[in-house]
């Protein structure tokens, strides 16, 4: 009796009880394959790509670079060793992991105006210039005379 139950709750068989082909099994396996490889190019690859990056740059450092940890520390590199790093942020120095190391620093403050310059924005120098001759407030040009009076609420507040 269980025997008959059993086999009526099996899977119905398709083609009058003959395994699936193999046309059919790929069928199958194609939509996991497709995400496979759709995974591949945009997940996995660009990751290697990256880590391969990283584990270059960390090659190449030397001391008397300047460079940023994954924490936010920014500092020139005094010492390196295979493992650590001995980091001098400031007046302090800080052993760190090699691998704490996220990236380099432009070395002078030359290198970040040319590449403001290049890019279009204005160097810290530019806007000091632009500083001495400040732009009339907007509300100056409506009030006139007016305009050197300021009431609290115009007045910026420091906190």
């Amino acid at each position: 009796m269980f025997e008959s139950i059993a086999f009526a709750m099996g899977p119905v068989p398709q083609n009058g009880g003959a395994a699936p082909g193999g046309t059919d099994m790929l069928m199958q396996f194609l939509p996991l394959i497709l995400m496979f490889v759709i995974f591949w190019f945009l997940l996995i690859r660009p990751q290697q790509k990256r880590t391969k990056a990283h584990k270059q740059m960390l090659a190449e450092l030397k001391p008397g670079d300047r460079v940023q940890t994954g924490s936010g520390f920014v500092g020139r590199i005094v010492e390196i060793d295979d493992e650590q790093v001995l980091l001098e942020c400031g007046d302090s120095k800080l052993r760190m992991v090699r691998g704490a190391i996220a990236g380099f620093l432009a070395d002078g403050k030359n290198d970040k105006a040319d590449r403001n310059s290049k890019s279009g924005k204005s160097s810290k120098a530019d806007k000091t210039k632009k500083a001495d001759n400040p732009p009339a407030h907007p509300a100056a040009l409506d009030k006139g005379d007016d305009a050197d009076k300021t009431t609290a609420e115009e007045k910026p507040q420091n906190l």
